[in-house]
């Protein structure tokens, strides 16, 4: 008999208090680090009209999108990835910013493939971008601020490095090598499976192009190989501090056909999961898509939370980092009101009132409860103090429930006391 449980469907997740704290946790990340470095925030549809992305998308993307008709008769689809609809809002509004645009969002996403690690079938993705600059700069300055959320995070040197390639490398590889305009796409697409498909049977597929494995082996380790753009790049991040991050991979082209130079991708150094953030340049995918009517040089990179969740996980000091982050703001409440005499409850509701209006985030029994069962509950929320409303009010006493200790003050002055004290640290978080 088939059971009446329902469970979240393959490759979808559901999201519990600790499971949106850890979400939340990487939001903020990503939005303060974008914010410091200048950009501004946007955001698209879930749902959009399927020809946007299948204009100019290319590889496997076409064959895993959530796509269905509506009740309206039009051919949908779940967004895969963000910079078509990133495309489509900067050719109708670009005349109303100045440029460069540079804009970022986070958003879910949604492809149908086989969930693994790293991998699920809805994600979010932060995308970072920066359209109406066609110079290395722009490259670089997206390269630096992968690097910079990297760092935020918690990961040092060592821990992760990013490498860097030029899709224009290859176009040249190609001409010299014979193949066809119509044909470049499906080479690539072959680059791109390097690490990843077995040896004999690249070769087989290599073969039709007129080609060995060894040939494009070679050419991936020549460093002579590397483009201008690539040089100009690494001169501009190590004069940034942040040379050391980067190298050259040839082997990198990025599946989606858009990619027209520069591409990068950012790996944990021990190479044990898939790609943490990737992108590159596009410069004719806003043409593209306007049908010509605005031709507007773009770059980005975007990084999803499956991948870079299990780095932090997996990496030690990133991962406490999380930890503490998470002690300190997954909390339910800053401030729990015990009430261990029932005739007090209007005071305190009173003065939980007050707390809250002054942005302080409190909570108390909904009920009578022992006070034992009252402080449990404090501590099983998180909070930071247990003030106490007996019967010596309008004193009132506070336990600072980390230390252990407590202190007294006036009910009048309850509010101007906490909010000092949550700007004060209350000692280690983590033992």
């Amino acid at each position: 008999m088939a059971s009446n449980v329902f469970q979240a469907l393959p490759g979808f997740r559901d999201f519990t208090p600790r499971e949106c704290a850890v979400r939340n946790y990487l939001f903020e990340t990503w939005r303060g680090v974008a914010r410091r470095c200048g950009y501004v925030e946007y955001e698209t549809p879930i749902l959009e009209d399927t020809g946007l992305y299948l204009k100019k998308s290319g590889g496997e993307l076409s064959s895993q999108l959530f796509r269905f008709e509506d009740q309206g008769g039009r051919d949908v689809t779940l967004r895969p990835e963000v910079t078509a609809s990133l495309a489509r809002i900067a050719a109708a509004e670009q005349r109303q910013y100045p440029k460069p645009l540079k804009w970022f969002e986070i958003g879910q996403c949604f492809r149908y493939e086989k969930p693994q690690k790293g991998r699920g079938r809805e994600f979010y993705q932060f995308n970072v971008d920066i359209l109406g600059e066609a110079g290395t700069g722009a490259d670089a300055e997206l390269i630096a601020l992968a690097i910079e959320t990297m760092l935020s995070f918690g990961f040092v040197a060592g821990d992760f490095v990013v490498r860097v390639s030029d899709r224009n490398a290859w176009l040249k590889f190609a001409e010299d090598k014979g193949v066809t305009e119509d044909k470049v796409s499906d080479f690539l697409g072959l680059v791109d499976k390097l690490e990843r498909e077995k040896p004999e049977v690249l070769t087989a597929k290599l073969a039709a192009f007129g080609m060995t494995l060894d040939e494009v082996k070679n050419f991936v380790a020549n460093p002579a190989n590397a483009s201008a753009a690539f040089e100009e790049i690494r001169t501009d991040l190590t004069a940034r501090g942040f040379g050391d991050f980067v190298e050259l991979d040839l082997s990198i082209v990025r599946g989606l056909a858009y990619y027209t130079g520069v591409v990068f991708e950012v790996f944990d150094s021990k190479k044990s999961m898939r790609a943490v953030a990737g992108g590159g340049r596009y410069d004719t995918l806003v043409k593209t898509i306007s049908n010509g009517a605005v031709d507007m040089p773009a770059t980005g990179f975007a990084m999803g939370d499956y991948v870079i969740r299990n780095l932090i996980e997996e990496t030690t000091h990133a991962a406490m980092q999380m930890e503490v982050w998470l002690q300190r703001n997954a909390a339910g409440c800053e401030v729990y009101v015990v009430v261990p005499d029932a005739s007090r409850r209007g005071d305190a509701l009173k003065l939980v009132t007050d707390l809250r209006r002054a942005g302080v985030s409190v909570d108390l029994p909904l009920s009578d409860a022992k006070v034992a069962k009252q402080f449990q509950a404090a501590e099983k929320c998180g909070a930071r103090f247990a003030v106490i409303i007996g019967e010596e009010f309008p004193r009132v006493k506070i336990k600072m429930l980390a230390s252990r200790t407590e202190e007294e003050c006036d009910a009048s002055g309850l509010v101007k006391w906490i909010k000092q004290r949550l700007t004060e640290p209350d000692g280690p978080l983590l033992a």
